[in-house]
């Protein structure tokens, strides 16, 4: 067997590892790269493999950092099956129309503004290839084998991240290589926490937050504080929110401070389809979460649905206090980048940002005190308050990923971490090999593996 990386190192974004293993290749994570330009232009360069070479593709979850490159591997020619959840099938069919759009929305916006370098500008796929993406996805069940012939198998394993994540576990000649996708929180307020994984001869391990512990501070105490000083100031809470996962918990502490008066009672306005429609899957895949019905429904009417460009566009015009929750959780695209160019620049407003922010994107830069950041070509003020929720992730840390692999019967040959930024990435190698005596290895962007 042979593993080869070609996304999700030495960055957070572009999950893509190939394993060749019994004459099949198999492509577990499709993602998109996100940030620092010198990443996002990976998205357009030829990939570093034949897509008509794979024979399948197996996604541990929906988020577009793991699955926002199939429509382009599909146009480029792979034409085998797609494997993941049905939670994650579901999403997927949420996500990738909805990416697609954005991207042919923000091409249509920069060639009638004038402001990209190319002529006409392009986007990087389009709805009708994202449509043909969905047609090759079969959904699997957590938990259970999957043959895939010739002596290779495979099954998810939950890990707590989102609705329909798991780690993915491969066996072929002789060996088992589980791919831990994102893991998420043992005490989520929302999922359930990751289910344990016994066994694995090479372990393929994200460490987006290997070198920090998240702040043990009550979310909602904290949420609560930025809304009520917000409001108090007539200002308009703006959140850039992952569409997925984030965004519903957000809605869920709201209501419940909401319930019990911990906040004013002001507007809440969800400006993203994409979790509009995501929010309802929650009842769809009411065994994967802790809410309860009643839970769901809160968090479901909780807050107004802002479906229309145009109903997005007069939220612009509105007076606070209110709350604006909207995609893109790191600031790259969507409809939330006209609200920072509307809000951002009054200082009687908040951006609160909810989760990790990756290196080079305005969402990073905003948290690292920017003055200004350039959206659709233009530097726009931030004098808004600006700050974190960053006890909303569903990313474990260190000490929680720790914990997770004492239950390993026995050590992996080789632990690889991927999906951190150096730093976090080497913190955590040091910390399993301390702790542990694991053998841990950083892989280099496009290194391959030989799995013996």
């Amino acid at each position: 067997m042979q593993l080869s990386f070609f996304g999700a190192t030495g960055t957070v974004t572009g999950s893509k590892h190939l394993l060749e293993a019994g004459g099949h290749n198999l492509l577990i994570d499709c993602g998109l790269f996100q940030g620092f330009k010198q990443l996002r232009l990976r998205n357009w360069a030829p990939p570093p493999f034949d897509p008509g070479a794979l024979d399948a593709v197996i996604l541990s979850h929906a988020h577009i950092d793991h699955s926002g490159y199939l429509p382009l591997l599909v146009r480029q020619g792979f034409r085998g099956k797609v494997f993941c959840t049905a939670a994650t099938r579901d999403l997927c069919g949420i996500l990738l129309p909805d990416a697609a759009h954005l991207q042919e929305e923000e091409a249509r916006f920069a060639n009638q503004h004038g402001f990209s370098k190319h002529r006409p500008a392009q986007p990087l796929y389009t709805a009708d290839d994202a449509r043909k993406a969905l047609k090759l996805f079969k959904g699997v069940d957590s938990g259970r084998n999957v043959d895939l012939g010739g002596g290779v198998s495979f099954r998810l394993i939950p890990n707590g991240h989102m609705l329909g994540s798991g780690c993915v576990a491969v066996t072929a000649e002789g060996g088992t290589v589980v791919f831990s996708g994102d893991l998420g929180r043992p005490n989520d307020s929302v999922m359930k926490a990751p289910e344990f994984v016994r066994h694995a001869d090479w372990l393929v391990l994200e460490s987006t937050y290997g070198n920090r512990l998240h702040a043990a501070v009550d979310p909602e105490q904290t949420l609560a504080e930025v809304v009520t000083r917000t409001a108090a100031r007539g200002g308009v809470v703006v959140i850039p929110s992952f569409a997925v996962g984030r965004a519903q918990t957000i809605l869920h502490h709201l209501a419940r401070l909401k319930a019990v008066k911990r906040i004013p009672d002001i507007p809440v306005y969800l400006n993203s389809p994409m979790a509009i429609d995501a929010t309802q899957l929650y009842a769809k895949h009411a065994a994967e979460h802790r809410l309860s019905r009643s839970e769901i429904h809160a968090m479901c009417v909780g807050a107004q649905a802002v479906n229309t460009p145009e109903e997005s566009r007069r939220l612009n015009t509105m007076k606070g206090p209110m709350i604006i929750i909207s995609a893109s959780g790191m600031a790259t695209g969507g409809r939330v980048l006209h609200h920072i160019t509307q809000f951002g620049p009054d200082a009687r407003n908040t951006l609160l940002f909810a989760g990790f922010q990756a290196g080079g994107t305005r969402g990073a830069a905003i948290m690292d005190g920017a003055e200004s950041i350039k959206i659709h070509g233009e530097y726009v003020p931030i004098r808004a308050e600006v700050a974190m929720l960053d006890t909303l992730s569903s990313h474990a840390d260190y000490a929680e990923m720790l914990e997770w692999l004492r239950h390993f019967d026995s050590a992996p040959k080789t632990t690889f971490l991927v999906h951190g930024e150096p730093a976090a990435a080497d913190a955590l190698r040091h910390h399993i090999e301390e702790a542990l005596h694991w053998r841990v290895t950083v892989p280099d962007y496009l290194e391959t593996a030989r799995l013996r």
